[in-house]
Order: structure tokens, then C-alpha cells, then sequence
């Protein structure tokens, strides 16, 4: 797999030195175009292909099967297969259904990263790829990535579900959602998996609905799905080829006919006859039925059931029309418009009894809100430890929050919490509206490489400043002398594994609200909710989250990591585990973290012992802790 980064050679950007600090995203301090001349735009670089200003888009949706993921994923994605930069997205948007749900399963992916969440994010890493968000409800998966120098302009990340398997009980069917605003845009992607069976139409539909009608976000703008300016649909919809018989569906689909069965595809027929689906847009199927294979094989069933095929498969979208409902922008003369670029299946992978398939879609933006909320400003390198301070500026506009924070990440980071460092964004005033953190010199890495920054918002759930990627060169000597006197980092070294619960009353650097994270199903009881906490990779460095909710213990000295990062440089210990949660020190470490996860049993409430944004570091953490009493409210002068 080509990880040389987003044109296919080298590493985006120059250089992050910008002197004094930044102008808005797209404008220069003399006013002339910055490297990132657009928020759209690639970062310039030498002999670079021409940079694009309109967004481009990738969904994917694969029913899986329950079946391992395969080695590799970047035809799939579009990732480097030529040297046409048409098909490069800016964001990607991936639905999984039948993801290994079993029981012991899933509560192995309740301690690690599930592997196909893995997969797509050592794939999407080395192509300046980050995960923005996801949501998981049983075998459905939604991740939503997009390239790290457009984070800044994406807000107001929320996700729901909604289970309609067995009344709404059961997750193995239904639909999750992340919406978000991307560039002042209402954006929703809604990944489904619906009943399956030639005669359940009409339950499809009724499923359809309920899911529509039950999920809901937080704020003024769009609240209900299809309230937002442009919706995604996607998913295993299980639609069929009505009246043609096995022997005509195989003779249309081998002589490329495929216009043949169009007029009888369920999806395609329940267009013009339900409302529901006034406004949804699909692009040709020029591709052959996604469903069903023999695993292993590009043949369609041969078992004694003889599936007929059928494009199960599926990816619509809906852009809201002027008459239907004020923008959630508040600008109704300015709406986007969408272009379909591409729509396949891919043939090639043969793990599931479904093809995957991949669409392609470029934004048309008539105006972009494109001014960060957080400007970062960083030297050139690094060379000495006491180079290292972060000058940042922050916008009278923005709502800055205690929980505020500013991690140090190599290029190639997969994730917010997939940092080698981080220092509390607390207000050291410089001058006016402009303020400075230090790191210290135990959480620097040490050796040479490239790295990027970025200002991490509690209240967005996002990173909403970074800068371009600058260098760090330190010596390792002093690495090498304390490796040898310390015993604890020798044994951390010796253990890579990864282990992390995610206890209740324990707030991470990167906490979501626990109301962003619902789940609303018909005639549900509520139940305790659970969390999945992911892991990184191992080749990463140890990344664990400071905890607010934790009792200030002595000062203890920076825990490092592999890469020779330390998380942090508070003074506090790390908190302890309530209550029967307390394990004993031998706890595996763990390396970096995802932003917690979420089973389908998610207090639909929004208050429950287990939540997304309520984690316990492992006790061997030596995580600063930025609230070390109870009672600091959001607002506050900061920990």
C-alpha cells in the first residue's frame, strides 16, 4: 500500500513556521493565497498536481458477513490506484453491517479496537487521513474520516441509532448516523441494514420510517435527518429483482443487460410510489447484482437455497430542496448541490457473500465558513526542548471549555487521542486574545521526525485548530540513559498490549457528551449502555487520556512511552477505578486511543454508568488529571 501521503509523493505541506500567527485558513498575513489556498485544497508542495477547491466525497458500504477483514482495503478506497487525482476524497464515509456481533466478540471489542475499524485506519492513516467519528450498534458500523487539514472547518459531530430488530430490541437490524457541519454545511450520513427477504418490502419501508422519525440531535439547526442540508444513505437496504426468475436474473447479468432488471428492483419501484423516498437520488446500477456469492468466489449462490441476486447494496443521497424547510444554515440562496462522480461494486473482494460498493460524489459549496476557530502558530523544528511552545489565537466566537487541549501528533495520526503528547490549553495571556502553552521536556520525543499539532475542543468533540507538519529533532541520549535507570520503562516495553475499560465517572481529553450518543428504538426498556474502547496500532506511541474525574495523588514522574512521549506534564497521578472496577498494577498498557465507542445498548436517555464520554485510564496510567477535585464546572479557569 502507497503511504507516501496525499499525491502519492511526500508528505503534505512544508514546513509549519509561519512567524506570526496565521491568518484565516486560505489567506496570508500579506493577503496573497497560503499554502492552503483553499479549505478544500491540498497543501502545496513541490511539483504538486493542481489543487482542487470543491470537496469530494467516498461512501462505502460493505455487509461483511461476519467474516475477518482482509489484508488490504486501498482499491476499495480509491487510495493511490493512479495518478489521477479525480478520484481522491477529501472525506470518506464507510458502513459496515453483519460486523462478528457474537457475544464474546463483542465483548472483545469492548477492551480492543474491532478489527475492522483497525483496518480502515492503518489503511487511511498514511494518506493524511483521521477519524472524525463513529458509531457502532451490534454488526452495524458507521466510521467517518476526513484528511486532518479540514477538521477545523467540521463542527458539531453527533451520532444516534436506532435498533428495529425483534420491535426494536435487537440491534442486528436498523440504522446509525453521524451528522456534522462541514464548512458552515449541514451534512448526515445514515448507514442502514434492513429486513431482508423478497417479501419485505413493506417492512423495509415501515423500518425506513421509524428510523427517520425517531432520531434526533441536539441544537437549532438540524435536528431531524432529513432536516439537514444533504443526507447519505446507505447501507445493506435488501432490496430484490421482483417477478423475473433465477434462470433470466443470471442470463440479464451475463450478458450485461442489467437496464433489463432496473424496472423490476424493488428500490427502484417503491421510488415513485412511496413518499418516503421523495427527493433520494441514485445513480445508474451499472454494476452487477452485489448479492448473493459464495464466499470466496465471484459466483453467485450455487448452494441448494439458489439466492436469486439483487443489489442489496446500496448508496443514495437527498439534497434538501428550497421548499423543504428552511436551511440549516440560514442562507436558503446558497445551497449546495451534489455531483455523483462514480457508483461500482468491487468484484475483487470475496471474504463476504456481498460485494462492496464505492460512490464517488464532489460537493459544490456556494459559500464555505472557513475561518478556524483556533489558529496555532509552531517554529519551524524543534531542535531544543525549550523551542518547544505552542502560541495559539483564539476567536471571540469560540466557547472555550476546561477540558480544552493541545496534543503533539506524528504525521500519519490516525485519530484526536492518537497523540505522543498533549499540554492543557490553559490561558497563559500573551497579548490580547493570544496565549501560549509550554511542553515540557520529559513529554518531547525524542530522535528526529515530523509532527503535527493540533487544539483539541471539548465542546466540538473535535480538533479544531492544527497546523502544517514542522519538524522535531532532539537527541536521544538522554532517552537511552533513563531507559537503563528506570525499571518501569523497561517493563512497560517488554508489554505492548492493549487493554483499556472504560469505567463510569471518568472523563477523557477528548470526552463526547453522553447526549450526543443516543440510541431511540420503538417500545425500547432502558438499558445500561456500553462502551467499546478501540486501540491504536502498535507501532504508535503510548497515548493515554487525561482523566478529570480522579483524586490528585503526588507528583510521579512522566510515564514514556515507546516512542519516548509522555502523556502529559501535570502534576497529578493517575486516578483510581471505582468501587469493584480497581484492578491489580500487573494491567497490560495501553497504546493510543480511540474516542470510546458505543455497543447497541446505549442509555437512550443519555445518562447511564457507561458512556462514551465517561472512561477510566488503566491503572497504571500516569495521566495528569486536570480536575483534581469535584465540583470544577465547565467554564472555569481551566485545571
Amino acid at each position: 500500500m502507497e503511504g507516501q501521503g496525499i499525491s502519492g509523493s511526500g508528505r503534505p505541506g512544508t514546513q509549519a513556521g509561519l512567524g506570526p500567527l496565521p491568518m484565516p485558513h486560505g489567506i496570508s498575513q500579506t493577503g496573497a493565497p497560503s499554502k492552503m489556498d483553499s479549505c478544500f485544497q491540498l497543501p502545496a508542495k513541490e511539483n504538486a498536481a493542481p489543487v482542487r477547491s470543491e470537496p469530494r466525497i467516498t461512501v462505502v458500504t460493505w455487509n461483511v458477513g461476519t467474516a475477518m477483514p482482509p489484508d488490504d482495503v486501498t482499491t476499495l478506497l480509491h487510495l493511490g490506484s493512479s495518478s489521477d487525482d479525480s478520484d481522491r476524497a477529501d472525506m470518506i464515509a464507510i458502513g459496515l453491517q453483519e460486523v462478528n456481533s457474537m457475544i464474546n466478540k463483542r465483548l472483545k471489542d469492548a477492551l480492543f479496537t474491532d478489527q475492522w475499524s483497525e483496518l480502515f485506519m492503518d489503511a487511511l492513516g498514511p494518506f493524511n487521513f483521521v477519524l472524525v467519528s463513529t458509531v457502532r450498534m451490534q454488526g452495524v458500523i458507521l466510521l467517518l474520516f476526513a484528511k486532518y487539514y479540514h477538521l477545523p472547518f467540521l463542527r458539531d459531530v453527533q451520532t444516534d441509532c436506532t435498533r428495529t430488530g425483534l420491535g426494536g430490541y435487537w440491534g442486528n437490524k436498523g440504522g446509525v448516523s453521524v451528522r456534522l457541519a462541514a464548512f458552515g454545511h449541514m451534512l448526515c450520513f445514515l448507514n442502514c441494514h434492513l429486513p431482508a427477504h423478497m417479501e419485505k418490502a413493506e417492512q423495509r419501508k415501515d423500518n425506513f420510517q421509524t428510523i427517520l422519525s425517531l432520531q434526533q440531535f441536539q441544537g437549532p439547526g438540524a435536528q431531524g435527518i432529513l432536516d439537514h442540508d444533504l443526507v447519505f444513505w446507505f447501507g445493506d437496504l435488501n432490496f430484490r429483482i421482483e417477478s423475473y426468475d433465477l434462470h433470466f436474473v443470471k442470463f440479464a447479468i451475463d450478458s450485461e443487460q442489467l437496464h433489463q432488471l432496473w424496472e423490476k428492483d424493488q428500490l427502484n419501484m417503491a421510488k415513485n410510489t412511496w413518499p418516503i423516498l421523495r427527493g433520494f437520488q441514485e445513480g445508474p446500477l451499472n454494476f452487477a447484482p452485489t448479492f448473493k456469492f459464495d464466499v470466496g468466489t465471484n459466483k453467485y449462490d450455487t448452494s441448494a437455497k439458489k439466492r436469486k441476486p439483487a443489489w442489496t447494496d446500496r448508496i443514495l443521497w437527498k439534497v434538501k430542496a428550497p421548499g423543504g424547510g428552511p436551511s440549516p444554515s440560514g442562507r436558503e440562496s446558497h445551497r449546495l448541490q451534489v455531483t455523483q462522480h462514480s457508483y461500482h461494486s468491487h468484484m475483487e473482494y470475496t471474504v463476504s457473500d456481498h460485494k462492496p460498493v464505492a460512490a464517488q460524489f464532489v460537493l459544490h459549496f456556494a459559500f464555505r465558513d472557513d475561518v478556524p476557530l483556533v489558529r496555532l502558530d509552531v517554529a519551524d523544528e524543534w531542535v531544543r526542548p525549550e523551542q518547544a511552545v505552542v502560541r495559539y489565537r483564539i476567536e471571540t466566537v469560540f466557547a472555550r471549555s476546561s477540558w480544552d487541549w493541545i496534543g503533539l501528533y506524528r504525521v500519519g495520526f490516525r485519530h484526536c487521542k492518537d497523540y505522543v503528547a498533549y499540554v492543557w490549553a490553559k490561558h497563559e495571556d500573551v497579548d490580547g486574545n493570544i496565549y501560549q502553552v509550554t511542553f515540557s521536556e520529559e513529554s518531547l520525543p525524542k530522535g528526529h521526525g515530523d509532527f503535527i499539532l493540533g487544539y483539541y475542543s471539548h465542546t466540538h468533540s473535535i480538533l479544531i485548530g492544527v497546523t502544517e507538519p514542522f519538524q522535531i529533532s532532539l537527541p536521544t541520549s538522554e532517552l537511552a540513559s533513563s531507559s537503563t535507570d528506570s525499571s518501569g520503562a523497561s517493563s512497560e516495553d517488554e508489554d505492548d498490549s492493549t487493554l483499556e475499560l472504560l469505567a463510569s465517572k471518568s472523563r477523557s481529553p477528548s470526552p463526547g457528551k453522553s447526549k450526543r450518543h443516543r440510541s431511540r428504538s420503538p417500545g425500547l426498556a432502558r438499558f445500561p449502555g456500553l462502551a467499546l474502547r478501540p486501540s491504536s496500532c502498535e507501532r504508535r506511541g503510548t497515548s493515554r487520556s487525561p482523566s478529570p474525574q480522579s483524586r490528585r495523588l503526588p507528583r510521579v514522574a512522566p510515564n514514556r512511552g515507546s516512542d519516548g512521549g509522555s502523556q502529559g506534564n501535570s502534576e497529578e497521578g493517575p486516578p483510581g477505578l471505582p468501587g469493584s472496577w480497581a484492578f491489580p498494577p500487573p494491567v497490560p498498557q495501553s497504546l493510543g486511543l480511540l474516542p470510546a465507542l458505543r455497543l447497541e445498548t446505549v442509555d437512550p436517555g443519555g445518562g447511564s454508568s457507561w458512556g462514551p464520554d465517561r472512561e477510566a485510564p488503566a491503572p497504571d496510567s500516569l495521566s495528569p488529571s486536570p480536575q483534581g477535585q469535584q465540583g470544577l464546572e465547565e467554564g472555569d479557569l481551566g485545571p
